[in-house]
């Protein structure tokens, strides 16, 4: 398979202007509600700003992007022929491929005519008198019975407000909007600001290319091999034959992700015992690791055995031992931020040319013509990378001018944190479906599992309303707010409250420090789903057409 999109959607200069149902986001979310909009018989359609479809597998072609999650876990479980004919190389699978994935799913499906590219949503608002979702987009506006935000988790770049970053004149990237056609570092002088998850992957390329690598670390983060290798035919087929169940299994899992749970604490067995399922863990590779023991995200005492061992492990590996301190996190639990995984990345500061910057100690003050500086040094650079993360859950919503039919807007009733109910749904904005979002368990998961139970949750609610002539749905206040506790409730009895993470909003100035995603796992989640719907969807208000022109009147 090559790199190129087998197809294109079709070129359009504006939108038609009415469609029963209106997607906002093509990556796998918005195509795959798009198939099933379409068995259901809806017309239905998707607006994408990009060029091409792929979601966030779209933007983020930053060097060594893959992702975390193992290539036979991380895709459609929906189609028993697609998930057999495709074959991945890897065990997992890197950004290029997963992006043709994306555009063989578009096109195995037929997708691309209904899909409007380069078009960007400007705001939404819901006309209660036509029981109609007004979408705006630089190409015009549609007119939709229901509108979805499957916009993604990790979808609106964040780079920090440096003063003097105008005045640079080399060359400035973001992990999250990588150049097409790549970039050769070959001879430079680069400068690496963050080390989560994309700079972790995005380090050991850059250092191999560039003359000197610079990392600036705030935060160390927790990072486990992923030994990745080639993918088997042994292995894959060990996967086919048994796909059925083995899909099953994973979505009764807290992640999503399928591989052996232990079910034993941490601390109920001696330091030798703990020593050996450590290791074994760690020769694994992967995110596997956190479950090792079953208290490992409930317990510190027991965190705190996972976090050592790790530590220990970057300190056999990394043989500066100052350089190894700063990369050793200290100020949080293992797995209450991003675990990441990774190839090479500790080894990578045992080069001559990979230099590694406190910038908790000596915060960056100022970028120059010429590099940066911080507090304590000036480093001269010929191009920097900002590594820095996303406005992760809530950002591109709030870009969106969403607004109900009183002229409410989504992004000041979140303005103390987002509020929803199973994620699914804010109450006051009837027929405004969201895609994981903030309270399901969307980037604390296989996103995947979460992605298909969610549309399939939403496409059997738009049924259930086909078939009882029902026009309006709108989550209740009180269900609402109930979730919303739940959601926190569930949080404060984990670890994931002690780590100023991004799953809290920590990385954007300003941003309510409240724990967005729901921890209490895929299963639990999937079954209150399930509940919800089968008592008559529990906690939505829904209405017949003769109730919505009342309440219109």
């Amino acid at each position: 398979m090559t790199d190129v999109p087998t197809g294109q959607a079709v070129s359009r200069t504006s939108l038609p202007a009415e469609r029963d149902l209106v997607i906002v986001g093509a990556g796998f979310a918005g195509l795959y509600l798009l198939h099933r909009a379409r068995g259901l018989g809806l017309s239905a359609l998707i607006v994408e700003k990009a060029d091409g479809v792929g979601g966030t597998w779209y933007w983020n072609r930053y060097p060594g992007a893959r992702c975390d999650v193992e290539s036979m876990q991380y895709s459609f479980s929906f189609s028993p022929e697609l998930q057999q004919e495709w074959r991945w190389s890897e065990r997992y699978a890197a950004q290029p491929e997963i992006l043709r994935y994306a555009n063989h799913v578009a096109d195995r499906f037929d997708l691309r005519r209904e899909i409007w590219l380069e078009t960007r949503v400007l705001g939404a608002r819901f006309e209660e008198a036509e029981a109609r979702w007004h979408v705006a987009t630089d190409r015009g506006t549609v007119r939709a019975r229901f509108c979805v935000m499957a916009t993604g988790c990790l979808s609106s770049a964040r780079v920090p407000d440096f003063a003097g970053l105008a005045s640079f004149v080399g060359r400035t990237y973001h992990t999250g909007y990588w150049p097409h056609e790549g970039v050769d570092f070959t001879g430079q002088r680069v400068g690496v600001i963050g080390t989560g998850s994309s700079a972790i992957q995005a380090i050991p390329i850059i250092a191999e290319q560039a003359a000197h690598l610079t990392v600036f670390q705030r935060t160390a983060n927790f990072s486990i091999p992923a030994r990745n290798a080639p993918m088997t035919d042994a292995y894959e087929q060990d996967w086919k034959s048994d796909y059925e169940s083995r899909r099953a299994k994973a979505r009764q899992m807290r992640t999503g992700i399928l591989y052996h749970f232990n079910d034993v604490s941490a601390l109920a067995v001696d330091a030798a015992t703990r020593q050996r399922e450590y290791e074994t863990r760690w020769a694994a590779g992967g995110l596997g690791f956190m479950a090792a023991f079953n208290d490992l995200i409930l317990d510190r005492a027991a965190n705190d055995t996972a976090a050592e061992f790790v530590r220990e492990k970057i300190r056999a590996t990394v043989r500066d031992s100052a350089v190894a301190e700063l990369l050793a996190p200290k100020d949080h639990p293992i797995g209450t931020k991003r675990i990441c995984a990774d190839t090479n990345y500790y080894e990578t500061y045992n080069r001559a040319n990979v230099t590694l910057v406190d910038v908790r100690r000596a915060p960056i003050t100022a970028v120059t013509p010429d590099g940066l500086c911080t507090g304590a040094a000036h480093y001269a650079l010929d191009s920097i990378v900002f590594a820095t993360g996303f406005d992760a859950m809530t950002g591109t919503l709030a870009k969106i001018d969403i607004r109900n039919a009183a002229g409410d807007a989504l992004a000041e009733k979140w303005q103390a944190g987002p509020r929803t109910y199973l994620g699914l749904m804010s109450a006051g904005f009837p027929n405004l479906f969201l895609v994981t979002g903030p309270g399901s368990p969307s980037v604390l998961s296989n996103m995947m599992v979460s992605i298909e139970q969610h549309v399939d949750w939403i496409a059997d609610c738009l049924a259930h309303m086909q078939r009882h002539q029902l026009a309006r749905i709108e989550a209740t206040v009180p269900a609402e707010e109930a979730w919303v506790a739940q959601v926190n409730e569930v949080a404060d009895r984990t670890l994931y409250p002690a780590a100023n993470s991004w799953y809290m909003g920590a990385n954007i100035p300003g941003k309510p420090r409240v724990f967005m995603p729901y921890i209490g796992g895929v299963g639990v989640y999937r079954q209150l789903c399930d509940e919800v719907a089968a008592k008559g969807y529990e906690g939505f208000t829904l209405a017949g057409a003769a109730a919505q022109a009342e309440a219109a009147d």
